[in-house]
């Protein structure tokens, strides 16, 4: 199982790093991001469907802040009919300080893949993370539950960015 799991990961970084990007303007992120408030539990909202996330229910993401730098990560979600925890464990690195909102994600060595934060509420409610090919996209909050008028303003403005906003998927979170 752990292999398998490490394959489909390896898979994932792979194809992100190998995306041919259709001819767009360069993905804007947001201007600053502060590490040590984004750390902590995100609840996905939505995103477009990936082969990784498959059968998924409930996920979400964990950040915490290495003493030496860097990101520990911790992607978690129900799966299955009894629904089994699945797990998998990964790093970050910012490749911006300028922002420190442009990141790669490495679950499996050496593979590591763009995490950039496209959108970030005021007080740190919501972040949108996408790829810079577009072809991958997730909507975060601090609670597993996002009022209808927010949730339409980020579409737009990820939409603004040249997503095709019509593959997302909303997330079913329990409760």
């Amino acid at each position: 199982m752990l292999l398998k799991r490490l394959m489909m990961i390896a898979g994932f970084i792979v194809s992100i790093l190998g995306c041919a990007a259709a001819p767009q303007p360069p993905l804007e992120v947001v201007p600053a991001v502060d590490l040590s408030r984004y750390a902590g539990r995100w609840y996905e909202i939505a995103s477009f469907p990936t082969w990784f996330q498959e059968g998924c229910v409930g996920s979400t993401a964990d950040y915490s802040l290495r003493p030496g730098g860097g990101i520990d990560v911790l992607n978690q979600c129900r799966k299955g009919p009894d629904g089994v925890l699945d797990s998998a464990r990964g790093r970050a690195w910012v490749t911006d300080p300028a922002t420190n909102a442009k990141l790669q994600v490495q679950f499996v060595w050496p593979f590591r893949g763009d995490y950039w934060i496209i959108d970030l509420g005021r007080d740190y409610e919501y972040a949108v993370v996408g790829h810079p090919s577009r072809d991958y996209l997730w909507i975060l909050s601090r609670s597993p539950r996002m009022d209808s008028e927010r949730y339409d303003r980020i579409l737009e403005r990820a939409r603004q960015k040249g997503y095709d906003v019509s593959r997302l998927a909303r997330t079913r979170q329990p409760g």
